[in-house]
Order: structure tokens, then sequence, then C-alpha cells
């Protein structure tokens, strides 16, 4: 029996995050991990991967179409998937590589194997030959991470019924991809396989895509992916499939019930969201239950049980990666006696595709919803210099101001490269800032990122830039 400070079940962006903060801080940690590389799901399966074969798809397909030959380029490109898959995963473990250094240079112990809670301050790791370590600690922290919710009716085997891991593996370019839901998952890896030579046909429950967006920024982003080619299904439930050795038959309904159609396609990508995992970790043991979908209930990351914290997405919040990151840092801050906070009106949201959708804080919707009136300054792409000269003209930056006193309350960005510049607006909305602040501060030309400032600009009507 071994005993630490702090025993970390997880190694997602939470849980690495909270096992090297910990080691900073002078603490004994142990991070318990049961894939055979740290990371999790974003690392492993997730966020890394897909933007390996988002951004060799991009690639491609500028090559494969017009753009390059509008550029003066003329090239034949030939698809080599299973060397586009091989650099995929080999910056993939040089990343899970780099986790295993701060580790070990933060002096952090990892155990590889499935952590079970027995009591309080009590935890069992078993391997994958069944033997069994006990960890004793002071403090736990749950920070499993999550898994893609299954589909009544619609079975993931991973070989024609994919999840997003099966998605990021294929062999070969799909004829005719079936993608199950409209976010995030589901749009990124849609346009790969479309950009690749797939027919890619999106089939989602709501009237819209990518729920929970500015609804402007959502049709604008719609409107451009439609253009790529890919087909939307909107208001449609799929309620049963059925595979064979070549494809998959799907029942196709209006979400609002009626006659069903058939659509036949050689994959499906279920990409209806993900619950989290927390079955099975023993949370009897100390007393506590999730709610239905299987989620923890925390104050402060503390559960009610004594000693017992929680992160990530197997607790309230949205299920990013960089959410986790936040709540593993001040989680154990506040273990060692720091006072810290995440500022949960401030986490930004990107969808990385092309154009990309990058937002924070409140959305048009919201702030009607909320009664608070507001203005809005808009700067489309088109009006931007270096988006013109790079031919990526499409969407716009917005920003939403409170009428009364010009704080910035929310900004939606639809354009390209806007995920690296959301994080201008994260900066100033946390020192509570107004449009006139971003409107009267220098921006470098010709960037993309002074459609930012004409945004700002125009809450007053005052852009200059055609």
């Amino acid at each position: 029996m071994s005993t630490y400070d702090v025993v970390i079940l997880g190694a997602g962006p939470g849980g690495y995050n909270a096992a090297i903060r910990a080691g900073q801080l002078g603490l004994k940690a142990v991070c318990v991990e049961g894939r055979a590389t740290l990371g999790g799901t974003c690392l492993n399966v997730g966020c890394m991967p897909s933007k390996a074969l988002l951004h060799a798809s991009e690639l491609y397909d500028a090559a494969m179409g017009a753009e390059f030959a509008t550029l003066g380029i003329e090239v034949k490109p030939t698809l080599n998937l299973a060397q586009m898959m091989k650099q995929k995963d080999e910056s993939v473990a040089g990343l899970t590589k780099g986790i295993e250094f701060l580790f070990r240079k933060n002096k952090v112990h990892w155990i590889k194997g499935w952590g079970h809670i027995d009591g309080p301050g009590k935890v069992t790791v078993t391997d994958r030959h069944g033997e069994k370590t006990e960890l004793l600690a002071k403090d736990i922290i749950i920070a499993t991470g999550s898994e893609p919710t299954p589909l009544p009716g619609v079975d993931i085997d991973n070989k024609r019924i994919l999840d997003s891991t099966g998605a990021l593996s294929l062999t070969e370019v799909p004829k005719h991809l079936v993608v199950i839901g409209a976010g995030v998952i589901g749009l990124e890896l849609g346009s790969v396989w479309r950009r690749l030579g797939a027919q890619v046909t999106v089939v989602e429950y709501l009237d819209r895509i990518c729920p929970g967006v500015d609804g402007e920024a959502g049709k604008t982003l719609q409107r451009s992916l439609s253009k790529q080619g890919i087909n939307f299904k909107l208001s449609s439930k799929v309620t049963s499939a059925t595979t064979s050795e070549t494809g998959v038959q799907l029942s196709v309904e209006p979400a609002a019930g009626g006659t069903a159609e058939l659509i036949e396609a050689d994959y499906v990508l279920v990409a209806i969201g993900r619950r989290p995992y927390t079955e099975g970790l023993g949370l009897e043991n100390v007393g506590l239950a999730t709610d239905k979908r299987g989620m923890l209930a925390n104050k402060g990351h503390r559960t009610e049980a004594a000693g017992v914290w929680v992160i990530g997405d197997v607790t309230s919040g949205p299920m990013l990666a960089h959410k986790a990151e936040d709540e593993a840092m001040v989680c154990i801050e506040q273990i060692v006696g720091k006072a810290a906070e995440v500022n949960y009106d401030l986490i930004p949201n990107v969808i990385y595709t092309k154009p990309e959708l990058a937002s924070v804080g409140k959305t048009e919707e919201q702030l009607k919803t909320e009664g608070r009136a507001y203005k809005v300054g808009k700067f489309p792409f088109t009006a931007n210099s270096r988006a013109k000269i790079n031919h990526e003209t499409e969407g716009f930056a917005k920003v939403l101001a409170d009428e009364r006193t010009d704080e910035i309350l929310g900004v939606h960005l639809v354009g390209p490269s806007v995920s690296e510049m959301i994080g201008e607006y994260c900066v100033a909305m946390e020192f509570s800032a107004s449009a006139e602040d971003i409107a009267l501060t220098c921006h470098p030309h010709p960037t993309r990122s002074e459609a930012l400032r004409q945004a700002a600009m125009n809450v007053e009507g005052m852009a200059t830039q055609m």
C-alpha cells in the first residue's frame, strides 16, 4: 500500500494538468490511467488526431480544387491515406511522450490501470493483468472524462457504424458517410472525409446545426459547409440501422414524426454527444451518486464527500479540454489552500471546420432571453484586406456590447484562423473591457485580426475599412 497527497483518476487534459500542477506545488501525486498512453481522449482519439486530419485534408483539398490553381500553383496530388494516418499517429505519440516527460520532471507517479474508490482516501488500481495496487491519499480527484453517447437502434461496431475513434482510423475514404449529429465532432470529422472525397450527409434532430452557438454564426457556417458539398438533413432522426458487409441502411424520419426514408451509406458516424465516464468507480463507497446523465455534482470542484474532488467532463459545464485544464489548476490550488476559481462565463468554444467558428461569452439569443439591452458591431471578412488577398473571405466578426456601459458581453467569429484570434477577446473580457477599448487598440496591418478591431469600432458605427 502506497500513500500519496493526492490520487488523480484519469490522465486526460484535466487529470494530467492536475497531476503536473500538484507536482509543481510540492504534493506527492499519482495519476491512474488505464490507457497505454497519457493524454486521455483528447490527445489519443479526439482533439489532437482530428486536428491533424483537418489540417492534412485542408491542404489536400486546396491542391485538388481551384484554390492552388488560382494562386498559380499547378499540381496533381495523389491521396496516400495510409501516410496521412501515419503522420497523425506520430504527432499524437510525440504529444503523449511529452506528458510522460512532464510527469517525470515534476515527480508525478503514473500507475497504469483502472482505479476504484474503496472508501474515504482509498483507491485500488487493477492493471490489465488483474494485479491490484492499493493507494491511500488525503485527496482524490475524479477526472475520468467522457465517452461517446450511444444512439438506441444504431449499434456502434467501429466497422461500419463508427464512433469518433473509428472515424479517425478509417483505412479507406467512404463513398457515402452519414454523420448523425451536427455538433462539433460531427462537423469536423464530416469535413475531413468530405475534403478527401466522400459524399457526406449530416442528420440532425434539431432544426439547426451547432446547438448553443450564436444563431447567426451557426447559419453562416452551415451555408459555407453546404457550399463545400455537405448535405444537411435537419429536424430528422435516425430510428434504426441495418449493417451488411459493405454498408449500412438507415431509417430516417422527421423529428416531429412522419414517413421514414431509407438512406444507404457505406459508413455511419454516430456523433450525438458524449456522456460522463463514471460507471464502476466505486462512488457509492464514499456516498456519491450521479444524475441520470452519469454526471457528478460539485461546488467549487468539491463533491459532497470530504476529500473527493471532480473536474472535467464528469461534472457540469462544457465538455471542453481547456475547461478541464482550468479546473485542474484551480482544483489543485484549492487543495493547497490557495484562492482560485474558474470564470465559466469566459470559456471559449471553437469548431475547427473551414471556415472556423469561435465564440466566447453570451449569444444574441441569450441576451434577448435575459432582457439585456445590447449593441452589435459586425465586420465581414470580405472587407478585410488580408482575407481578400488570401481568398478566404467567408464569415464575419461580431461583437455584442452592453448598451449602457459598452462592456463586451459576447464575441462570435466565423472565418479564417478565428480559433487563434478569439483569445484576444477572452483576455479583454476577463478585464471587463469595453468595445471602445478594442476599437482604440492598434492592430497590425494587414492581418485578419483587424476584423476584430473593426467589429468593435462598428459597435458605434465607426468601421473604417472596406
